[in-house]
């Protein structure tokens, strides 16, 4: 419709150069023509779509060139998928994938255990290839800021009264030290309480489910945050 518009302009120029000095008409019509360029070649461009392994054996990360998610977007049950991603719902009705993680331009997947990816990792492909192609709705609207809603009410609750400004430096530290590096392997980890010297997180994406994420919590991240604050006595991961 915009590229249209833009060609009805040009024309418009085209018959009432008269009303318009040359070089304003030559800008004009050089600006409208390199935009319709850029459209038609942003409209070709295809899809580029790769692989990277993560630590957990069960979860691949499926990298493309364009923007899936602004943000971060996890599904680990259906009835999920189904209110807020056509997309990840679509790819769960798959008999071979359990959970789907959406990180900015890739998507994370994990398969169900009695599944290989030599058998399941091309089909994996192309429908998120077709899918994005065909510029299918991946996140509906509304849902970062539902994800944000229930996020300001649990901090709500966890930053005040006794141990709310420990919980802030928890997590703090955790966002500024942690996420990043997880994010690289198709993950990420979310601070959830902290409670008697305990600080719960929950791991989404790759991270859900990988078995070297035990030793990630205890030799990394709990080493970390009690060497940072003394008041922190263990790290535990709260199953969702």
């Amino acid at each position: 419709m915009l590229k249209q518009v833009l060609i009805a302009f040009a024309n418009h120029f085209s018959c009432e150069r008269q009303n318009y000095s040359g070089s304003t008409l030559l800008l004009l019509r050089t600006i409208i023509t390199k935009k319709i360029a850029h459209m038609d070649t942003t409209a070709k461009s295809p899809v580029m779509l790769y692989t990277e392994q993560t630590p957990n054996p069960e979860a691949l990360k499926f990298v493309t060139n364009r923007m899936i998610f602004r943000g971060i977007a996890d599904f680990k049950d259906s009835e999920m998928a189904a209110e807020w991603s056509p997309m990840a719902h679509s790819l769960m009705e798959l008999p071979y994938i359990k959970s789907v993680y959406f990180n900015n331009n890739y998507a994370t997947i994990t398969k169900e255990l009695n599944y290989d990816w030599t058998e399941i990792m091309l089909k994996i492909k192309e429908f998120i290839k077709d899918y994005v192609e065909k510029d299918g709705a991946i996140v509906k609207d509304g849902f970062a800021e539902y994800m944000d809603k229930v996020l300001a009410e649990s901090n709500a609750i966890q930053f005040t009264g006794e141990g709310g400004e420990i919980a802030k430096k928890v997590k703090e530290l955790i966002d500024m030290y942690v996420k990043p590096a997880v994010e690289m392997d198709g993950g990420n980890i979310e601070f959830k309480a902290f409670e008697a010297g305990t600080v719960y997180v929950t791991m989404q994406g790759s991270c859900s489910g990988c078995p070297s994420s035990s030793v990630t919590l205890k030799a990394g991240i709990e080493g970390m945050l009690k060497r940072m604050i003394p008041e922190v006595q263990e790290v535990v991961q709260e199953m969702e």
